[in-house]
């Protein structure tokens, strides 16, 4: 798989070849286009994006199985990535492919019927409350520390990087946990609410770097367990917990964080779990939230990313948080850094591909397939400026003024 980020690693001396992928599997015949209708029909879809059908372009698709052509018109999002996972199709550079595919808006062109339930469902029930939270952490979160510590980088920060003046996937994860400490003014002895936590990077970072004290909630028994021993020794207290459990806790904290939990929680709880920041935050305080963001309001992710990826996520928009925040908090900065998260995915994409000969016997190609798909899918995401990265930082206004840092 070629791309122009290939170079973005742990480390320089990390770096793989530009070839193809070190699984690649071996090749397949490719279907001629055009020879029925539903095929006419998706070259059309796609020729609109620039992308040909057979073509010799790296983002060109190559089909290899015609069923693939009535699959995708009838199925959509959730067709298109389960055919790739049964190797119906491939791209030489899949994320390229995919960045066409999110400019030219294409999945608003076939199918539809799975988004369409979807988003009703997301309209009409709460599909983020507290019974059905733990569904992501048993599809996605708790699926193998192994594949985690091979696209990682050392303190396994799990969300995106920030990669000004980096040139090491380490570097700029680094970069991202001071970014947070100078944006919330971290001072040592302060107590801290991390609130999702992921593997207990953030955490460990500002117990051991600033000297605070720190209480953590995640619900994933995988992460929480990495945390807890690295951790160890430090002034950190991690609760296997839902997010909404922190409202036992009886003392305020000098800082509240949320770093990769909002796209979990749903537009129905946006303002309970804004309030519950609010409440567990002392006066003068300040709340840091990270999250990806979306450029128009839904209920609900694509069709293959629920099923497969994250059930029951979703981007919030700047609508859905802005109502959410109303009469309770002042926004003293809105920072967006989303095309460092097609950076940050790519260099995670290497590493995994990188590491696959230890992980190929436990997960098999299947697997490998949905988690390229994945990763390198949601880069094109980024690229394409359909998807964002913010970090707001968030006060009482009871503050007399913020300077932000970048």
């Amino acid at each position: 798989m070629s791309s122009p980020r290939s170079s973005l690693y742990r480390g320089l001396a990390e770096q793989p070849s530009a070839s193809l992928p070190i699984s690649a599997s071996p090749a397949r015949s490719t279907v001629p286009g055009g020879s029925t209708a539903a095929a006419r029909k998706v070259a059309e879809v796609f020729s609109l994006a620039g992308i040909e059908i057979g073509g010799h372009r790296p983002w060109d698709l190559q089909v290899h199985d015609e069923r693939f052509y009535p699959r995708l018109l009838a199925g959509g999002d959730l067709a298109a990535g389960e055919s790739y996972m049964d190797g119906w199709w491939d791209a030489e550079a899949l994320d390229e492919l995919c960045t066409r595919v999110h400019r030219a808006n294409l999945p608003a062109l076939v199918g539809g019927w799975e988004m369409f339930w979807l988003a009703m469902k997301g309209r009409i029930f709460n599909r983020q409350r507290r019974s059905q939270a733990v569904e992501v952490a048993r599809l996605h979160y708790n699926r193998g520390n192994d594949i985690y510590r091979a696209m990682l980088d050392l303190r396994m920060q799990y969300t995106c990087a920030y990669w000004k003046d980096a040139t090491t996937l380490d570097q700029a994860q680094e970069n991202k946990l001071r970014l947070i400490c100078r944006k919330i003014e971290l001072q040592p002895g302060m107590t801290v609410l991390d609130l999702g936590g992921g593997f207990g990077g953030l955490a460990h970072f500002m117990a051991s770097e600033y000297g605070c004290r720190v209480v953590m909630y995640n619900i994933s028994a995988a992460q929480v367990a990495h945390g807890r021993v690295w951790c160890k020794g430090l002034p950190v207290r991690i609760e296997q917990k839902d997010y909404r459990e922190a409202a036992r806790e009886t003392q305020a904290f000098d800082r509240v964080v949320s770093v990769g939990l909002c796209e979990h929680i749903g537009q129905k709880n946006y303002r309970g779990f804004l309030e519950l920041a609010h409440r567990l935050l002392i006066p003068g305080g300040l709340f840091l939230l990270h999250t990806i963001g979306g450029n128009e309001s839904y209920t609900c992710t694509d069709a293959w990313i629920d099923k497969y990826i994250f059930p029951n996520g979703m981007t919030p928009s700047v609508a859905q948080l802005g109502k959410a925040m109303e009469g309770r908090w002042v926004v003293e900065d809105w920072h967006n850094f989303g095309p460092d998260y097609d950076t940050t995915l790519m260099a995670w994409w290497h590493n995994f591909d990188r590491a696959w000969p230890s992980l190929e016997r436990k997960y098999g190609e299947r697997f490998y397939r949905m988690w390229k798909y994945y990763l390198l899918g949601c880069a094109g995401g980024f690229r394409a400026r359909r998807l964002q990265l913010w970090q707001l930082v968030l006060s009482k206004g009871d503050i007399p003024s913020y300077t932000p840092v970048r």
